[in-house]
């Protein structure tokens, strides 16, 4: 049996769903993380948290003070693929851990905007499925396809900003194709784009949701010190009355 010191508690959903997440009784999954629940599962003690996805929009998102209470609690924080790229992103510089490629471009400012990241997903009973393609993924495939010479630099460029320019609620390759075609890009080379998407699209927020989890599974298995950070966190008013909540 596990201690309890040396678990994980990973918030994921339509990044990582459950038919895609390693068997391993040193991980307790979470759906989407919101507001307070990484608060909420520091207090259980565990030695790392992860966060993959998380809510927004509709609901208050995870709060970068309650990743620094947990921090200050000698709790590890990973963050990777989704609302975790960007909170690391942000908070990497006080010690939360950023995985994989679209937290460096969050980090460095290759991209900057919390769209790049959002997708329409169905709900957790049904796996949470993807409805719409997150920006990060189309650029990813964009540019494979242009190393394999699928599309030319002309045609990455204006298909980027074709998607771009789309809500992400109504973001998918269909109606980025559908524009394109629409403001008229040249069919053939689109007909060339669609037969190549088939088996070729890369999805990015996976791979590094993957990563993440496989650096969590290695820190576990070498055992987790607690984490020291260099700040004094500030338990305000606004704090406490958060925990009440």
């Amino acid at each position: 049996m596990d201690s309890p010191a040396q678990r994980a508690i990973i918030f994921a959903g339509p990044s990582l769903p459950p038919a895609a997440r390693p068997s391993d009784r040193a991980l307790e999954w979470r759906p989407p993380v919101r507001q307070g629940e990484v608060y909420a599962a520091a207090v259980t003690g565990p030695a790392i948290i992860g966060i993959v996805d998380g809510y927004f929009e509709v609901t208050p998102s995870v709060w970068h003070k309650e990743i620094l209470w947990a921090m200050s609690r000698g709790i590890h924080v990973y963050g990777a693929a989704s609302i975790g790229a960007l909170r690391a992103a942000e908070l990497h510089n006080f010690g939360m851990v950023g995985v994989g490629r679209i937290f460096a471009m969050f980090r460095d400012g290759v991209l900057a905007d919390d769209d790049e990241v959002a997708v329409l997903h169905g709900p957790e009973e049904l796996g949470y499925p993807a409805l719409t393609d997150a920006m990060v993924n189309i650029r990813a495939t964009l540019e494979a396809a242009r190393a394999a010479a699928i599309i030319d630099a002309m045609l990455d460029a204006r298909l980027t900003a074709i998607a771009k320019s789309l809500f992400y609620k109504e973001r998918s390759w269909a109606a980025v194709v559908r524009r394109g075609a629409a403001g008229g890009l040249p069919a053939a080379s689109l007909a060339a784009l669609t037969a190549w998407l088939g088996g070729h699209t890369i999805d990015q927020k996976r791979a590094d949701a993957l990563a993440m989890v496989a650096q969590i599974r290695r820190h576990l298995a070498g055992g987790v010190a607690p984490l020291a950070v260099d700040y004094r966190f500030h338990a305000t008013g606004y704090h406490h009355a958060a925990a009440r909540r």
